[in-house]
């Protein structure tokens, strides 16, 4: 029973891109855009399936299909692990997903290829699922490297414009890197423990002592996971890559690019938590890494003009939020704010695709403006989940964030101060995106006002959804009574329970009083002062650093993608030709001696029996010689 169930879990998705793939333009976009969502929505339901009984009884379900490999000492199975983090990762893959695809519905309705669309998105949460299922780290790596090409086949999707290719071209190199390192852990852990499974792996360090043994290796091993995780999860150095995919359709920004797919490197993390409990050292780096990363992608995000990349910035910095917790040790937290984010992120994409939809592909915040009385339910979803990603009482966003900086806060406290400046930075973008956006005039041209209106409701449908999500989805833990760390308690050792203090009451009122601070800098300056950002020639000073990304870009290009190029253009000029001389000059010389040869076969008999008798003869003299 169970096995059958996770199955339909499993390949029902598989089944929609089945679909999509051969039937899916035969059978016209509304039918191609219900059967892609109707499987994610059987998932789903598979997903609550699995909740209910895990509730009931907190045992893991452990699902064996075959033996994959089979040597004298090493044996990878195909098969899942259902336990409390993978089904809770499930509920917002297979939930969102499904909300997500309803929303694409509308959204692609007059692309020409939405079956493809429909079939990508289809394969996306098939390895989604096989990733969060997986109970070793192979099978994990399947749906780590299946997610990887479905984002690059998304962002790519509207493939006539190059510029399009070249962002999904760079996401894929750019994961490809974090991928190798993700390689050479497993590689490693696969070497100490004789096994990829996760059981196997929690065994040996917890009973058997082979983090004693091996404490080098096991660092080593943690240290390349996290280069995997900040590839997956966009943090620095390999971050570049995700505002450039915000190139592909809103909803792929939305369901790969803000609510799952980044997370993979979160949930690889949270999964292998007993081995980086005991790598310290490789727990500070990534606490580090995630707060740097938060406070430079919040300071970029405080000046872009393209609504879909100031939301993509601000993914980047929520996810360095996370990576904060997880280099603390607080994976509930981590994940708490996972949940939460991807609730109110999801909300603010589709959102965003909602405003685009209706200014007919205009991104330029400085082009919208008054879009408050056109478009209610888009604004008032977009700013509920504002407030949410703000940190205001009571939203969702104030109580996984404060718990991020509650936990900094008794961890290390520079970590603390730079994480509450990324979070007041936050709130201030966040505002400058609803202000430029929704309030004032309208800025564009007269043809867009005149064609002005709500979005459709299978748009505002799942707007609703999330916004409700991220004003309630704090009540998963709340601070004295979590359910989520309840529900969690089975999987992590280290334990903490939520406690209220005096302490805790200052630190969140400082997050709150930061919030209100940003969010009145941002009224000042766009609502009362009534400023437009510059166009951008006339950007200077610390904006124009900020504007162009710190030059993080041209820097990766200076040192690293031009003197590739120059150094393939020398290859291709020079070694190529050369190679191509000799190989082809070989070929000239066996063609000469060959023509030389032709010459031989003249057609007189007589000199072909002399030749005959002359080789005979020489063969006899040899042979009595000898």
């Amino acid at each position: 029973m169970e096995k059958n169930i996770a199955l339909v879990l499993l390949l029902t998705p598989f089944l929609g891109f089945l679909f999509n793939v051969f039937f899916g333009k035969k059978s016209g976009k509304s039918i191609s855009g219900i059967i892609g969502t109707l499987s994610v929505v059987v998932s789903f339901v598979a997903t609550i399936y699995f909740f209910l009984q895990i509730q009931s009884n907190p045992k893991p379900i452990q699902i064996d299909l075959f033996q994959w490999i089979s040597l004298e000492n090493f044996n990878v199975n195909f098969s899942f692990l259902l336990d409390q983090l993978s089904i809770i990762w499930l509920l917002f893959v297979t939930g969102i997903g499904s909300l997500i695809h309803l929303y694409s519905i509308s959204y692609m309705h007059d692309d020409d290829n939405m079956h493809k669309f429909f079939a990508y998105l289809n394969l996306f949460v098939f390895f989604m699922i096989t990733l969060v299922m997986g109970s070793n780290l192979l099978v994990m790596f399947i749906g780590w490297e299946g997610v990887g090409l479905c984002s690059y086949l998304l962002i790519g999707f509207w493939y006539k414009n190059q510029e399009y290719n070249d962002a999904a071209k760079k996401a894929f190199i750019m994961n490809r890197i974090g991928d190798l390192g993700l390689l050479i852990g497993i590689f490693i852990l696969g070497y100490v423990f004789k096994s990829l499974d996760y059981v196997e792996i929690y065994n040996g360090i917890t009973k058997f002592n082979l983090a004693d043994k091996n404490p080098q290796l096991l660092a080593l091993a943690a240290f390349c996971l996290f280069i995997g995780a900040c590839g997956k999860s966009a943090q620095i150095p390999l971050y570049t890559w995700l505002p450039d995919a915000m190139a592909g359709p809103t909803p792929v920004s939305a369901l790969i690019h803000a609510a799952t797919m980044v997370t993979a490197g979160i949930f690889m993390v949270t999964r292998m938590h007993f081995l980086f409990d005991v790598a310290p050292d490789v727990q500070l780096i990534m606490a580090i890494v995630g707060t740097v990363t938060a406070i430079v992608a919040a300071s970029i995000g405080l000046v872009q003009n393209d609504i879909k990349k100031v939301l993509a910035y601000s993914t980047v910095s929520q996810l360095g939020l996370m990576f904060l917790a997880l280099g603390l040790g607080a994976y509930e937290v981590a994940v708490f704010h996972v949940i939460t984010h991807a609730f109110f992120k999801a909300c603010l994409f589709l959102g965003s695709g909602s405003v685009i939809h209706a200014l007919h592909g205009e991104q330029d915040m400085r082009n919208m403006g008054g879009l408050k009385k056109y478009m209610p339910i888009t604004f008032w979803t977009m700013m509920i989940s504002t407030l949410a990603i703000s940190g205001i009482f009571p939203f969702a966003g104030f109580w996984s964030k404060d718990e991020i900086l509650l936990t900094a806060f008794n961890g290390n406290i520079i970590l603390w101060i730079i994480g509450s400046i990324a979070s007041i930075m936050t709130a201030f973008y966040m505002f400058r995106l609803m202000y430029l956006t929704f309030f004032k005039e309208f800025r564009g041209t007269d043809e867009q006002k005149h064609h002005l209106h709500e979005s459709p409701s299978l748009i505002t449908i799942p707007l609703i959804i999330l916004a409700i999500l991220a004003a309630i989805g704090g009540l998963i833990s709340l601070p004295g009574n979590s359910w989520l760390n309840h529900y969690l308690a089975p999987l992590f050792t280290k334990h903490e329970a939520h406690h209220l203090d005096q302490t805790a009451y200052i630190l969140m009122g400082i997050a709150t009083v930061g919030a209100l601070i940003g969010i009145g800098i941002a009224y000042f300056k766009y609502i009362k002062n009534s400023e437009i950002p510059s166009e951008d020639d006339g950007i200077k000073g610390i904006t124009k650093v900020l504007y162009h990304k710190y030059y993080v870009d041209e820097a990766y290009d200076a040192m690293i993608v031009n003197p590739l190029y120059k150094l393939s253009h020398f290859f291709r000029k020079y070694t190529e030709t050369a190679l191509s001389g000799f190989v082809f000059g070989l070929g000239k010389v066996t063609n000469a001696i060959g023509n030389q040869g032709k010459l031989i076969q003249n057609g007189n008999i007589g000199l072909y029996l002399f030749a005959f008798v002359l080789g005979v003869s020489s063969i006899l003299i040899y042979l009595f010689l000898v």
